[in-house]
């Protein structure tokens, strides 16, 4: 569990569905063994492990991920659309905040050059 944890980086939530676990178990379980396993094998230090202040500019996050940044992702906030006339399109897509409907976020990837890589939502 703790090596498809540190390989994949998934949550503790989608370990626990492959494990058949509790999130608060699993994170309990990997703090235990993560000591000793650590002093058998080489598994990569945690960022808020290695530093506690935020990093701010390209040459510190270089440093501690020499490989270089590939892509840079950002998302928007979720954006008012009007409301849907299909009833079941209207409880999909309702926010809860005073009667508004929201479109999906939207996640964009760009790679060093400025090209779009990926792209999600409408």
């Amino acid at each position: 569990m703790l090596l498809v944890y540190y390989q994949l980086y998934i949550t503790y939530t989608l370990a626990g569905f492959l494990f058949d676990l509790d999130q608060t178990n699993i994170c309990r379980d990997i703090q235990k063994i993560e000591k000793r396993i650590r002093q058998c094998l080489l598994i990569p230090q945690k960022i808020y492990n290695i530093t506690k202040k935020r990093l701010k500019t390209p040459e510190e996050v270089e440093q501690f991920f020499p490989a270089g940044f590939l892509a840079f992702i950002d998302s928007t906030s979720e954006q008012q659309i009007p409301r849907p006339k299909n009833n079941g399109k209207r409880k999909a897509y309702y926010s809860g905040k005073k009667k508004r409907h929201t479109a999906v976020k939207t996640q964009v990837m760009v790679n060093h050059l400025g090209i779009i890589i990926h792209k999600t939502g409408p």
